[in-house]
Parts: structure tokens; sequence; C-alpha cells
């Protein structure tokens, strides 16, 4: 049996850049893209491709979702015939896909959803009170009656609607039917971290970057992406926030906790040998701002005592290990 999943994008903030293209989620599209997630997961509806459209409020809701349920956001792909598309542009993006495919999520806009649940349900679309029928961040599940390549009028039966406000507000912890609640998904207590570090002549020296509202120095730090190793996700999170590559120590250098979210997070802690330094126009966050220190001079500006102590821990650390 063939499924399509249709998704509308959570709620977006309104003024926030000059193009619609670009507009971002707001804390509420967030948690409820989360929410979506879970009831993935936990009816075992994950998708085998996820197709978005390239407005960021769209790709941000998948890659929300895609994490929450368990999924690398690295699976979500974007196609531009998605954004600002009738009816028949959605068609002609599901009519190519592979017979592979059993289970696709397709992310998107009102009103060409909506237009595409009509066209393509054989049975009743129920509208809400309010008028219309994807609120945001709603998913509607179709059972497909055909093939990608012919689906015409009237070949889908619509299962159901799922709205987010219908869904549990917290999140369970740390397994997905667990009854301990959080008030945040559970992958985002787990963190990864890198101590960037290259030798200049025989000398240490440690990359410490600003953090993101400008108040005190740090090393990379973020959450760890599902689908990706802790290794892996430390040095994405090098890329974005500290612009520099290399490849994060097999072993952690240590971790620390610290409370976030009405909980702890947990973060490991690996060194990463800087291979290459982006060039500052092509850097992700170059609003921050980035230096090389020696040893000392990174641990005195480090505010955060665990990281501090992980720092003055490196050469040691590095001279065992290598």
């Amino acid at each position: 049996m063939t499924e399509l999943l249709v998704y509308r994008h959570g709620h977006a903030k309104r003024n926030d850049v000059a193009a619609d293209i670009d507009r971002e989620l707001r804390d509420k599209g967030k948690r409820n893209a989360q929410r979506i997630g879970i009831w993935l997961a936990r009816h075992n509806k994950l998708p085998d491709l996820v197709i978005a459209s390239p407005a960021t409020r769209a790709r941000r809701t998948a890659e929300k979702t895609c994490k929450t349920a368990g999924l690398s956001g690295d699976k979500v792909k974007t196609d531009e015939r998605i954004y600002q598309s009738g009816v028949n542009e959605l068609l002609e993006v599901l009519r190519e896909l592979d017979g592979k495919y059993k289970r696709v999520l397709l992310v998107g806009h009102n009103p060409s959803l909506e237009m595409l649940l009509d066209y393509l349900c054989w049975n009743k679309v129920p509208r809400r009170d309010k008028g219309g029928v994807l609120s945001p961040a709603s998913l509607a599940c179709l059972k497909l009656d055909v093939s990608w390549r012919k689906l015409e009028k009237a070949t889908a039966e619509l299962e159901q609607i799922i709205y987010p406000q219908s869904l549990p507000r917290l999140f369970p912890f740390p397994e997905l039917h667990d009854a301990e609640t959080r008030s945040r998904p559970a992958y985002y207590y787990q963190q990864s971290s890198v101590i960037p570090y290259r030798d200049i002549n025989g000398k240490l020296e440690i990359m410490v970057i600003m953090s993101s509202k400008n108040k005190h120095w740090v090393i990379p730090k973020g959450i760890h992406d599902p689908g990706l190793t802790a290794q892996e996700s430390a040095e994405k999170e090098a890329f974005e926030e500290a612009g520099v590559e290399g490849k994060a120590s097999k072993k952690e250098l240590g971790r620390y906790r610290y409370p976030k979210w009405d909980a702890e997070c947990e973060v490991k802690v690996f060194p990463m040998q800087v291979s290459k330094v982006i060039p500052e126009v092509q850097w992700q966050e170059r609003h921050r701002m980035r230096q090389w220190l020696s040893v000392e001079k990174a641990a005195a500006l480090i505010k955060n005592p665990d990281v501090q102590r992980l720092v003055k821990a490196l050469p040691q650390w590095l001279e065992k290990h290598q």
C-alpha cells in the first residue's frame, strides 16, 4: 500500500524578513512540528522520502518533524515547484516519484495542499469550524489506489487528519513510549561540542567564538542531530558556528551537564584538529566573532567552568592520545 502524507508548514513569523520565502517558523510552529514528529514515530508512519517547499518555514517544519521522529534532517529534499504552486505542479512532483517510495511526506503551503486533497480524495474531506481543511502543522494521511505516476482525480482515500493542538503538549523522555515528559523533544537534551585546535610552530591554539547573543566566548556546541554520530554532529556545529572543518576525535575529551528546558542537558566534548577555515563570506554564522588563542587565554575568556576545565585538559589529552 502506498501512502501520501500531506503536511502544511507550521506557524511562521510574518514580518521578520523582506522576502516571503525566507520567513522563519515561530516557536509555536517549531513545537507543533515536533509534536507531529512524535505522532509519526509512535504510529509507524515514518516516511521513505520527504519533499518540502524551499521556503524556510516549510523546510524547517520538515526538518524539525524528521529529527523528532528519529530521522536525520538531511532526509529532507526540496523542490521549488512546491512553493507558490497549484495542483498541477504538485501532481507533477508526485508523478515523478520512483515506485520504491511507499510512504512520502509532502510539506508545503495552503491553498494548494487543500486543493490537492480535494482533487485526490474520493471520500469527503472534512472542513474545520473556522473553514478550510489544514491548519498550520496539520497532517493529512492518504492511501493511494494507484502508483505515483498514475495519480489522478479520486485515486486516494483520506484516512485521517492530525491536528497538532490535539496532541500532548509535552514530549516523552527518554523514549517514545515513556511516561516521563519534558518541554522539548528528548534529543534536545543530548548535545555535542568540539574544541577546535591547531598547531602553529609547536604552539597549541584554540578557536573560541562569540555566543549567539554576543554575550560571552564559547566553543561550538549544539543538539546532537538524530541520524548522526555524536562526532558528526559536533563537526556540523563546528562548521556552522565557527566556520571551520576537521575530523572530531573518536574519543571524548569529557562531558558536562548544564540546566536548560526544565531539566539538564548532557554535552559530549570532542577535540577537533582544524583542517580548513571557511572564508568569512561563506561562514553561515558570520555575525559571531571568532579568534585563535593560546590554551591559557582561551580558558580565561570562557565563562563556563566545566568548559574551562576541558580546555585546560586538552594539551595533556593530546599528548596521551596522539
